[in-house]
């Protein structure tokens, strides 16, 4: 049977409403510039998508509008990565966009290896490795951890600590015969900044105590505090007497008294005593007769009287002696490096602690995506760590184990590590744009 061919059935194949779709000369024609796009924005950059003179600014003698760094700076500060400014890359030249939803601080290697593979300097030759393609090639070891002259890498912290002996069952603790310590009962992230296992809250007001007038001090910030640590999990925050030690290192001094000095300058020391001595003194006058004790009597010394009246003044002058003696040479000198004054009873010096918070102040690390691990599996030679200018930093070789190349890794570029910008030179930017004015461009 022939086939029925009419202009009916025919018309019934033409979409009637093919003059509503949009094409490429019609979106031309209405101002939207998608018909020109090479691909899709990043996510950040979604919302101009339409807004392609956000970014491609028309520059004279040319025909077309290139993405210019101009126009990145009308919202973003990109500080320079050093000087001269002028030898800095077009921000297009590591930020390459239209590439889809991606992440576009994820720059690439070769963006980095432009320059690092053959890095040359004017002057005194630089520090820093001048050859570098990646992190798996030629990447040299970590700088804290690198021996330098044929002297190896040192912690220079002041502060005595053994690690493998704080990592082994202690047979004396606060709470029991037996004390089994983690890492994460003295180390933390410096966004829990509370106390630990072995915290002693009392010690976090230690620092109110009195100078020789029996006036109240202010508190302040001297040697012995931890530096401010910064809000977040990166990075870990400084130890601290109060809240990690307090517990077990007890600062008592003298047997009539149940609670230590505060862990703070010896001149807050020193001034605590003669308070806490004054005090006692004059609820207990009779303290001033003092009886010798025979068992006390030092070898080479003249005896003392067999009875001696002391005035308040004289007998909280010799007690606040003793104790400093027995602080500074016992107590205080088991973690800190001390020098002690001539005289037995003379100030003691004690050294800035120096804690290092940030070891690699060239890269960022972030401690709270790696909380799945153990902390050994990364700090193995904490566990057998007796020095304490050891440097317990993992090796270049343990981050490989996870970040390279290839599906079943950890991401290795370099943007995961190295920050590009100097950061710490950013300006506020005073940008032009509005959501009005986004809203009415065509979206």
């Amino acid at each position: 049977m022939a086939r029925t061919r009419t202009t009916k059935k025919l018309a019934q194949r033409i979409d009637l409403n093919y003059f509503k779709r949009p094409t490429p000369l019609k979106r031309a024609l209405s101002g939207d510039h998608r018909v020109y796009s090479s691909g899709r924005m990043s996510q950040a950059h979604a919302v101009l998508e339409k807004e392609c003179a956000a970014c491609h600014v028309q520059q004279a003698d040319t025909f077309s509008a290139k993405a210019a760094s101009k126009a990145c700076a009308s919202c973003h500060d990109g500080p320079v990565h050093h000087s001269p400014p002028e030898r800095s890359p077009d921000c297009a030249a590591c930020h390459t966009e239209h590439r889809g939803r991606i992440n576009l601080s994820a720059a690439s290697n070769q963006a980095c290896a432009a320059c690092h593979r053959d890095l040359h300097t004017k002057g005194p030759d630089s520090k820093y490795e001048n050859h570098i393609l990646s992190f798996e090639d030629n990447h040299p070891e970590f700088a804290a951890l690198r021996t330098v002259a044929a002297v190896p890498a040192r912690d220079p912290g002041t502060i005595k600590l053994n690690h493998a002996i704080h990592l082994k069952p202690i047979r004396r603790g606060p709470t029991g015969p037996i004390v089994n310590l983690e890492c994460g009962n003295c180390h933390h992230a410096t966004a829990a900044d509370a106390d630990l296992t072995y915290a002693d809250p009392k010690y976090r007001a230690a620092s109110a105590s009195y100078n020789e007038s029996h006036e109240v001090l202010p508190l302040h910030a001297g040697t012995l505090s931890a530096p401010k640590p910064v809000n977040g999990r990166e990075l870990m925050a400084p130890v601290k007497f109060a809240n990690a030690c307090a517990s077990c290192h007890l600062l008592t001094f003298d047997k009539r008294f149940d609670e230590g000095v505060p862990h703070d300058e010896p001149s807050v020391v020193h001034a605590f005593l003669v308070k806490k001595f004054h005090d006692y003194i004059t609820a207990h006058p009779g303290e001033g007769r003092i009886v010798r004790e025979p068992n006390r009597d030092l070898t080479g010394k003249a005896l003392p009287p067999e009875v001696r009246i002391l005035t308040p003044s004289q007998w909280v002058t010799e007690r606040t002696a003793e104790a400093e003696n027995l602080l500074w040479r016992k107590t205080c000198k088991q973690c800190h490096t001390l020098n002690i004054g001539v005289s037995a009873d003379g100030p003691a010096n004690i050294a800035e602690a120096k804690t290092s918070t940030r070891w690699m102040p060239h890269a960022k690390f972030d401690h709270g995506a790696h909380t799945g691990f153990t902390c050994v599996s990364c700090h193995a030679k904490a566990l057998t760590s007796s020095e304490s200018s050891d440097v317990l930093l993992p090796g270049i070789a343990t981050c490989r184990t996870c970040h390279a190349p290839g599906p079943d890794h950890a991401e290795s570029r370099c943007f995961e590590c190295h920050t590009y910008h100097d950061w710490s030179k950013r300006k506020e930017v005073k940008t032009t744009f509005t959501l009005p004015a986004l809203r009415t461009s065509g979206h």
